[in-house]
């Protein structure tokens, strides 16, 4: 199989499974709902995201409206980059490291464009898909789909500590999705293993 294809079938799988759960918790879900998968160690953790990582926003309509065109001029200029590594026939580890990466963002941007106008809200009970009142916001003003929440250590500071004495502390606190430990792996991916991936690149 060439460095095309199996850039493509890792696209195509990486789209598959994350719309295929961010689907099926939106329609089964309701949000700050939990299902636990390692105890309390790990768990579904339903939440949307209206921002970027880790629930950072850019106020309003007009920022979020922003935030959605930035991501697609990226997601263009990583499609770009791909398909200009694969022509060059570039190590077969950074097609795939960069495939996952354009994958994630492409993931991530589907929520963002078109879940707004095609599911209702979730707040009281999981989601309808194309309600017949219309989705819960207009095109590029949909929020991204977080259910991956792993709060492996979950203790408090303690009172003599000069950091936030008595108060919680949590590791792993980020909620993510498969498009964002798609975008992850593929840059560590990349920063792990550049001098290999790019020896034979130019």
């Amino acid at each position: 199989m060439s460095a095309g294809k199996k850039a493509l079938f890792l696209i195509i799988l990486i789209l598959l499974l994350d719309q295929a759960l961010k689907i099926w918790v939106k329609t089964t879900m309701v949000i700050g709902e939990d299902i636990p998968l390692l105890g309390k160690k790990g768990m579904l953790h339903f939440i949307e995201n209206n921002g970027m990582a880790l629930g950072m926003e850019i106020g309003g309509k007009a920022g979020k409206l922003f935030l959605s065109m930035f991501r697609i001029v990226a997601i263009f200029a990583i499609g770009w980059f791909l398909n200009s590594i694969i022509k060059k026939k570039a190590c077969t580890g950074l097609i795939l490291a960069v495939s996952a990466i354009f994958a994630g963002a492409l993931g991530n941007m589907i929520d963002s464009a078109f879940y707004g106008m095609i599911f209702s809200e979730s707040f009281h009970q999981p989601a309808v898909m194309f309600p017949p009142g219309g989705g819960y916001s207009s095109f590029l003003h949909g929020r991204v789909v977080d259910m991956f929440y792993f709060p492996v250590i979950n203790t408090s500071w303690p009172d003599w500590s000069p950091f936030r004495p008595g108060q919680s502390f949590i590791f792993f606190r980020p909620v993510f999705n498969i498009a964002d430990s798609a975008i992850t792996c593929g840059v560590f991916a990349i920063l792990l293993f550049q001098k290999r991936m790019f020896r034979d690149f130019t």
